[in-house]
Order: structure tokens, then C-alpha cells, then sequence
């Protein structure tokens, strides 16, 4: 499977999120805790906003893998942003290729995602002729998660998103069962327009992989005053994570079983998440 990370709050250097923690995703590109491999080699991607809600996001992504790669640690020291995605990949049987590195972007949207399809060889095709054909070209690699993508979009992203990935799964499930696939899919997804962020913690089976968000930032300050950093961000910055980053007390929340949530200003939500028709 894979790892990932999205932040969104106070804007921050890459290297804040993705080095210096003590666990933090490059330390879990060989060394993953919670994951179904504990190396995730297979290729990474950076995505991030320049400015909140502003323009299409910038991408960064690479084959290798992401503990040795120089072109990362550089950016990573360099950009600034207060709305970013990271991904390490484990493949689950499509190639090695940059086009099939997490995140996906498409306008001003980004997707990534930890977990697969069951057998999406076999439903593959069924699942790309849902796709709105003006988007299908637009469609680079051959993963299930770039499809799942696709078929977001055409299920209402712009207008719906939580419904959409519903929608979007729904489809998948009622396809794999169609072809005698008992649990078809199993998921975390993190998905933004550059002003919110959505994540989804599901599985066919109810036991979907690993995925927690940080707690308040005024209550960490509560619980740890000493922490500098703590005063250096605003009481809206939020992490999610697949695995914590840190063992730093009262710092990590799981994700419920079959529940989406979504950062933005003011409350975070989180609610239950159940499959729609497509």
C-alpha cells in the first residue's frame, strides 16, 4: 500500500512536515509502522498551493524513492505553503512510473490515495466507460486510485465531493460484486480544491487501513506549553495522516471506521461515509 500526509493551516516550509518529525513520512518510506509494507519505495509526489484557494496546485513526482531524492529535500527546504499533499507508493501491481505517483491534479483539485481496487484487472474497463468522455483523455497513468479520480469527477467533485467519492464508490463496489468480487475496494483518500479538505477512511470489508488526524492546536498548547513550534501556528492548522508522526501525547486522533472528514475555516466536521448509487 502506501502512506500519505495533508496539511492545511499556517503556511509552512515542506521540510517542517516531511523531515523534521521524528516519524515523519520520509522516516516512513523505510521505516512505515502501521502500513502493509514497512518500505514504501515505489515512487512519491509533492503537491502544494502556493497561496490558499488560489490557482492550480504544483506537483512534484518521481519514481524513486523519496528517503535519497535530492530534487525533493531542495524544494522541501525552499517552498512555502499553507495547503499541501505528500505521497510515498507502494505499488500494488501497476507499474513504476512517474505518471502513476500520487498526487493527482486535475484544475485546481488534488487526489491522493492509500489501499486498491480487488482485482481491478478484471473491472477495469467497466469502470474507465463511466468516465466522462471529455475527462478521459486526461487520464495519464493506469492505477485504480487515478481512476477512482476520474470517476470522482464525473460523479459531481465540483459540486459535491463528499458525495461524489460516495457515488464514486458505489460504482466500484457494485461492479466488483458484479463480477463475483466479495469486498471490492478498500481506501483512505485525501481530496482538495486548495481551500478545504476532504478525507475518507472506508473499506467493503470494515477494516480499512490506518488514518488520523492531529488534535486542536489550542489544546496541544494546553497539554504541551513548552513546544515552540505550537506558538508558531494558527489554531486552525490541521494534519492528517496515515500514520502519526510522532509520539508526542495526546497529538493524534484515529480517523473512525466508515467516516470522511473536512478541514476548513472555522469547525472541522467529520460524518459517517456510506456508498451511494452512481
Amino acid at each position: 500500500m502506501c502512506r500519505w500526509l495533508a496539511y492545511s493551516g499556517t503556511p509552512l516550509l515542506l521540510d517542517t512536515i516531511l523531515y523534521k518529525p521524528a516519524h515523519s513520512l520520509i522516516d516512513q518510506s523505510l521505516h512505515s509502522k502501521l502500513g502493509v509494507e514497512t518500505t514504501n519505495g515505489d515512487g512519491f509526489g509533492v503537491g502544494w498551493y502556493p497561496q490558499e484557494g488560489v490557482g492550480t496546485p504544483a506537483l512534484l513526482r518521481d519514481v524513486g524513492p523519496a528517503w535519497n531524492n535530492r530534487n525533493l529535500r531542495e524544494i522541501a527546504d525552499h517552498v512555502r505553503s499553507p495547503l499541501f499533499f505528500a505521497h510515498i507508493r507502494a505499488s500494488t501491481g501497476s507499474p513504476v512510473q512517474q505518471t502513476n505517483c500520487h498526487p493527482f491534479r486535475h484544475g485546481r483539485w488534488m487526489w491522493m490515495h492509500n489501499g486498491a481496487i480487488t482485482d481491478f484487472h478484471l473491472i477495469r474497463r467497466e469502470l474507465a466507460l463511466l468516465v466522462d468522455p471529455e475527462l478521459y483523455s486526461d487520464i495519464e497513468g493506469t492505477t485504480d486510485s487515478e481512476v477512482m479520480f476520474y470517476l470522482a469527477i464525473t460523479f459531481g467533485l465540483d459540486q459535491d465531493p463528499p458525495g461524489a467519492v460516495a457515488r464514486m464508490v458505489g460504482a466500484v463496489e457494485r461492479i466488483g460484486h458484479d463480477h463475483g468480487v466479495e469486498f471490492p475496494l478498500q481506501m483512505t483518500i485525501a481530496v482538495t480544491d486548495g481551500e478545504r479538505v476532504w478525507s475518507f477512511r472506508y473499506s467493503s470489508q470494515g477494516t480499512s487501513r490506518s488514518l488520523f488526524y492531529s488534535t486542536r492546536v489550542d489544546t496541544l498548547r494546553e497539554l504541551h506549553p513548552d513546544l515552540a513550534f505550537l506558538r508558531e501556528v494558527s489554531d486552525d492548522s490541521r494534519l492528517i495522516v496515515s500514520e502519526p508522526l510522532g509520539d508526542l501525547p495526546g497529538a493524534w486522533n484515529e480517523v473512525p471506521e466508515s467516516s470522511y472528514g473536512v478541514v476548513q475555516a472555522g469547525a472541522d466536521e467529520m460524518y459517517p461515509f456510506v456508498p451511494e448509487p452512481a
